[in-house]
């Protein structure tokens, strides 16, 4: 009994060879000719759907007859001055490419469900897009993009895995294979892919795989883009209403996860939905990654004020040229000239050499950061202090550390260690080395382990935090090329 898909192409071959203006005989030696084995009186029969052939000899009859009817096709046309290039897209993964960039120029955020439709189906499959929420703790689908599907759990579900792990991982269900594809926009983790595939051979094929990673890199391009002019997408993804000050504060803050060649960093404000006053900031180039950890006094709008202002001073100094004196200072003398005597801004101030590894670092009142090698913390970095920001700096020293490729830099503020459960025990240093050694044995990328930190601090209070707990993880991955 023939299968559905062995009676298409049997069916197809016959209505083929019909056009192909051959007759049996004809068709029976260009098919020997490519490597065929089968007799003429079998293949005879098989063009007239009266046995079957193997799998192989069935595609070199196909192979002979389609050779034959390129041969019928008319190949000449008109003649350029040069060389033209095609202004169509030729291919599949092209043309799905190309309808989501010309689907969503002066498109706005609630259309990029039907683009992306649109895409996958010059990809010859059927896709559904999950947002990851601001929380990171849940995977919601995109309004039109997977009707009647729920909400999926990040810790939980074969989709959180592949969002976790950064991994294309295959489902076999029955009646349903497909692929989880994570959903990124450079190193950021934005949500995955559903990617629903014919049979489950397709789930292992590499060429799909690729394609499905190109589809994902421009969409998650395009999903950061467009939640800038529009609320659609970033509805989705904020479960509850933000306050005021943490409008303020998440508006100002960079990208969670980004990366170069050479280094990759992410940071967490927790909880996102009531910043108070904790923010953190970063620049990556070529040769140097500059990062910033503060936490502003006060838990109030007050505190947003002053966060704000702390990080639009560390932009305009660092975007001048300046170094960690001038940055200091300016954020000093701005905080201190906006809010007067009673207000400041702790913070850890640093600038990593992408080539050498030389770390240089101002810490005004922080907590100490931490460098972890080979999964063990080898020592809290406890030079280049100076006052809070805000209250003078006094006299500055910047404290320097060599860091080995593959080293971790954790920079963090006292929401992580003074998080209290209901018993008024601390989550405490002691607790964060013993959670950081486990994530590093465990392999997970910056990203993964700054999501299970905030999420053990918020375990350990009962899911709620007395101050802001922040984190920003960094991993100087290689010595960066040197450029001329």
């Amino acid at each position: 009994m023939k299968d559905d898909r062995q009676a298409e192409q049997q069916r197809s071959l016959a209505l083929a060879f019909n056009r192909a203006e051959l007759s049996v005989e004809d068709l029976w030696l260009r098919y020997f000719g490519l490597g065929g084995e089968t007799g003429f009186v079998d293949v005879d029969a098989y063009l007239h759907g009266l046995s079957d052939l193997p799998p192989l000899e069935r595609d070199t009859l196909a192979l002979a007859v389609n050779e034959r009817l390129d041969e019928l096709t008319w190949s000449h046309r008109a003649g350029f001055s040069r060389e033209i290039r095609d202004s169509v897209p030729r291919t599949a993964p092209f043309a799905a490419l190309v309808r989501l960039l010309e689907g969503t120029e002066l498109a706005p955020p609630d259309r990029l469900a039907g683009v992306t439709a649109a895409a996958a189906t010059a990809l010859g499959v059927r896709i559904g897009v999950y947002l990851v929420d601001h929380g990171q703790r849940r995977l919601h689908p995109l309004p039109g993009s997977a009707p009647g599907r729920e909400a999926l759990d990040v810790d939980t579900t074969l989709a959180g895995r592949a969002f976790r792990q950064i991994q294309i991982l295959p489902s076999e269900a029955p009646g349903r294979p497909r692929l989880w594809v994570p959903l990124l926009d450079g190193a950021e983790r934005l949500g995955v892919l559903e990617v629903e595939a014919g049979e489950v051979d397709d789930l292992y094929d590499p060429g799909l795989r690729v394609q499905c990673r190109w589809l994902s890199m421009l969409l998650g391009h395009l999903v950061v883009l467009m939640s800038q002019y529009g609320d659609e997408l970033d509805r989705i993804r904020l479960r509850t209403r933000r306050t005021v000050d943490a409008e303020l504060v998440w508006s100002l803050l960079p990208p969670l996860t980004a990366g170069v060649d050479s280094f990759v960093v992410t940071g967490v404000v927790e909880p996102r939905d009531s910043v108070s006053g904790d923010a953190f900031d970063y620049a990556l180039s070529e040769t140097t990654a500059s990062l910033l950890v503060l936490d502003a006094v006060g838990h109030d709008l007050r505190s947003a004020l002053i966060a704000a202002t702390a990080l639009s001073a560390y932009r305009s100094a660092r975007r001048a040229g300046h170094g960690l004196f001038e940055q200091a200072r300016l954020i000093d003398e701005t905080i201190g000239g906006h809010f007067g005597d009673a207000a400041f801004a702790t913070a850890v101030l640093a600038e990593l050499d992408l080539t050498t590894g030389r770390l240089r670092y101002l810490n005004a009142g922080h907590p100490r950061p931490l460098v972890m090698r080979a999964g063990k913390i080898v020592k809290p970095l406890a030079a280049g202090r100076c006052l809070p920001l805000g209250l003078g700096l006094g006299e500055l020293r910047v404290g320097e550390e060599t860091l080995e490729p593959e080293d971790w830099l954790v920079l963090y503020s006292d929401g992580i260690t003074e998080a209290r459960d209901h018993t008024g025990e601390f989550f405490g240093e002691p607790r964060l080395l013993d959670f950081l050694r486990r994530e590093a044995a465990a392999g997970n990328p910056p990203p993964e382990t700054a999501r299970r930190l905030t999420k053990a601090v918020l375990a350990h209070q009962n899911g709620e935090l007395q101050d802001d707990a922040t984190v920003l993880l960094a991993r100087w991955t290689r010595p960066s090329r040197v450029t001329p």
